[in-house]
């Protein structure tokens, strides 16, 4: 059930032919990015796409009164910033570094060429932009519908299974500020501190610092209201 509200392309450069991954390699200009960092910001003209090599990046848009709402988070492995250019739009939400990472940038016009030239590539790239309409969708929707307790339920089981990534599930670790994760669920520090107290109590989830770890994974799908 909970995938229905994940979405990642992670494995999208291992899909690809060798000869596919040698173009877009020679195309991929790394640079490094300190935590808290802009990618690229709403309404800018983009000229190029992303490939997430190490870190996490938070996309995220801002509403009318200033306040951020976390859309989602890229993990190491991830292409982003591509459906701009697909719609020939500006981007539509600004990303940021959450933590020191080293992302590759392949430029507008390497891109377009590398997908004309690779049936493999556009067909894997189209096919996630739909997933992650349909993940956005999803997850819009039942956010408007569910209470902050179960939002926040929700998040942490979304981010525990980002954060999975070939980690055995005992050692999995979510860091994510607190800021970070209020906004991932649409609402205050305050509400989402006394959450997490409340959790913790329960003993659903063991925090050390920002690090939270899930420890009763069926009682939080049943909170999130998602069994």
């Amino acid at each position: 059930m909970i995938s229905k509200f994940i979405f990642n392309n992670q494995y999208l450069f291992d899909e690809l032919p060798d000869c596919d991954k040698e173009m877009l390699k020679r195309a991929m200009q790394n640079k490094n990015y300190r935590k808290n960092e802009a990618i690229f910001t709403d309404g800018t003209i983009p000229t190029g796409i992303f490939y997430l090599k190490t870190g996490k990046v938070k996309k995220y848009k801002v509403d009318n009164d200033g306040r951020e709402q976390i859309i989602y988070i890229y993990n190491t492995g991830e292409f982003f910033g591509y459906s701009a250019i697909l719609s020939n739009e500006s981007y539509g939400d600004t990303t940021q570094a959450i933590e020191n990472s080293v992302i590759a940038f392949i430029s507008k016009e390497d891109f377009l060429k590398i997908l004309d030239q690779s049936v493999v590539f556009s067909r894997l790239l189209l096919k996630s932009l739909s997933h992650e309409f349909s993940v956005m969708a999803n997850l819009m929707t039942v956010l408007s519908q569910r209470t902050v307790r179960e939002r926040v339920a929700l998040s942490l089981l979304i981010l525990h299974k980002k954060y999975h990534s070939n980690i055995p599930e005992e050692h999995v670790y979510i860091s994510l500020s607190r800021t970070d994760l209020a906004n991932m669920v649409g609402t205050a520090n305050e509400t989402l501190a006394r959450i997490l107290h409340d959790f913790r109590q329960d003993g659903l989830i063991v925090m050390d610092g920002r690090k939270i770890q899930l420890t009763d994974l069926k009682q939080l799908i049943h909170i999130a209201n998602l069994h």
